[in-house]
């Protein structure tokens, strides 16, 4: 039967791709993918055939790999980050259905919530929810009440897609429906070009992430009531201290 296999690379370093993910690669004839994450990889796999598109082709992508994978090719479709987190594992099932019968397999990867959680220290250890502040799939009425209900619930924030050429205030307005339900001094922090050359991370205030400049390549993340700053790191207690353990 017709196989695609959606791989998450995770943040991008080939150290940093799970083995399960490296041998599904190994294993695929053709592997596709947006043109950023085939550069990420195409030196490690020269003898791969490679099938790209550019940003905002995504459904063009899965038709490409689904029309090889029913050739009889064991096709890759690659994400960064977790094919199930913003990846293209939704998509690939959806275009697939229309298509023909076809055999999907889904390889999970490290995503960034999680990447850089890890720079900026423990940040996730209690609830939390991640949200995309891209209006692009999603109307920017539903995100803003996403944020607040999260904000409302002291959950632990991170922010994918933070700001655009287009939404350059997009974080700034995410800030301040926070900031009607936490302290000015929570500790926030952003991390950018995960696992890439150029990686660097800030750990700051919520008031000063506010005003704090960022682009795509940035995950934001914002603590809860009790998220304090050790050493530098962000750090959420999950409440270990308190329970006693008979």
């Amino acid at each position: 039967m017709a196989k695609i296999v959606v791989v998450g690379l995770g943040p991008g370093g080939l150290s940093q791709m799970t083995g399960e993910a490296m041998e599904a690669l190994r294993d695929s004839g053709v592997i596709a993918g947006y043109d950023l994450y085939i550069d990420l990889i195409r030196g490690a796999f020269p003898e791969k055939r490679f099938l790209s598109t550019p940003m905002r082709k995504e459904v063009d992508r899965c038709r490409l790999a689904v029309e090889e994978a029913l050739k009889g090719n064991t096709v890759a479709m690659v994400c960064s980050g977790d094919a199930g987190v913003y990846g293209m594992a939704g998509l690939i099932y959806e275009v697939a259905e229309q298509m023909g019968e076809i055999e999907i397999e889904v390889v999970p990867g490290v995503t960034a919530a999680l990447s850089g959680a890890a720079v900026l220290g423990a940040p996730l250890i209690h609830d939390f929810a991640v949200i995309s502040l891209s209006d692009l799939l999603t109307p920017w009425e539903l995100i803003e009440k996403r944020i607040r209900l999260a904000a409302e619930g002291d959950f632990v924030l991170c922010f994918y897609n933070p700001s655009s050429k287009k939404r350059f205030d997009y974080l700034r307005k995410a800030c301040g429906l926070i900031l009607a339900h936490r302290a000015p001094e929570t500790p926030a922090g952003i991390v950018r070009n995960i696992g890439r050359e150029g990686q660097e991370s800030r750990v700051m205030t919520l008031a000063e992430l506010r005003d704090t400049p960022v682009d795509m390549f940035t995950t934001v993340f914002v603590g809860n009531s009790r998220t304090k700053v050790i050493g530098g790191k962000m750090v959420t207690p999950r409440g270990y201290k308190g329970v006693t353990i008979d």
